[in-house]
């Protein structure tokens, strides 16, 4: 299992929302380069960024940024928010991102992210309220149950699903374990939680699990509950 610490980013800044609304966001840094040297000085290996901008407009909005952390961190980053065609993923690719993730688009046309996983490193990122997928941002939730959408996936080529409980989402509640294994279950896909962690022993309760492929961890780190270190170290006894 491993921990992906987060970057959200809202016009240059790193920010964490409450339950993915925008008006909610509290700003945390105003310098996203600096966050991620610290993340890679803890021992992380990987890093989850959201254009949140783009979330909402569908096309990228923190491009440099996004940029200058690729050209000078050695982590491997994971990238979403907004992506719904090929040549956005082309361009990140080329960048130098690791993974892209599709969010809004994987409901809407689930064989143009099976397209796409056949030729570029892609995950797919299943959020939901009450077990419904909820798409655009968060702003509207479908009729179609969360582990219905994973199933979709299965056998596709997908690397992995990012998996969030909206309703727990930066509220530090504890992470949704059992949703998570659902989702694991359901696919056969390496599966990430998100949302709602918040200390210790949600890595405890994740590792636990073994049906967990990793967590990711954003307002935990920036409200101190969580020290990223003792994590990483908890992953490798």
């Amino acid at each position: 299992m491993t921990i992906l610490p987060a970057i959200d980013l809202k016009d240059a800044k790193a920010v964490r929302l409450n339950k993915g609304l925008m008006n909610s966001a509290k700003i945390y840094s105003h310098e996203p380069l600096k966050l991620a040297k610290e993340f890679e000085e803890a021992g992380s290996t990987w890093l989850h960024i959201v254009d949140l901008n783009a979330a909402f407009s569908g096309k990228p909005e923190n491009l440099e940024t996004i940029k200058q952390i690729i050209q000078n961190c050695n982590l491997k980053i994971q990238i979403g928010g907004g992506i719904r065609d090929e040549e956005t993923i082309k361009m990140y690719i080329s960048l130098g991102v690791s993974r892209v993730i599709l969010g809004s688009i994987a409901l809407k046309n689930p064989k143009f992210v099976k397209d796409m996983a056949k030729k570029y490193p892609i995950a797919v990122g299943i959020d939901a309220l009450n077990g419904m997928v909820a798409v655009e941002g968060w702003a509207e939730v479908s009729n179609i149950k969360a582990t219905s959408l994973a199933k979709e996936f299965a056998n596709a080529g997908v690397q992995a699903i990012i998996c969030t409980d909206i309703s727990k989402d930066g509220m530090l509640c504890g992470v949704n374990v059992e949703f998570t294994q659902e989702i694991a279950l359901a696919s056969g896909i390496d599966t990430i939680a998100s949302g709602g962690v918040k200390d210790i022993h949600d890595v405890k309760r994740c590792k636990e699990n073994g049906n967990i492929a990793g967590m990711i961890v954003g307002k935990a780190f920036y409200e101190k509950t969580l020290d990223l270190q003792e994590g990483f170290k908890l992953l490798k006894s």
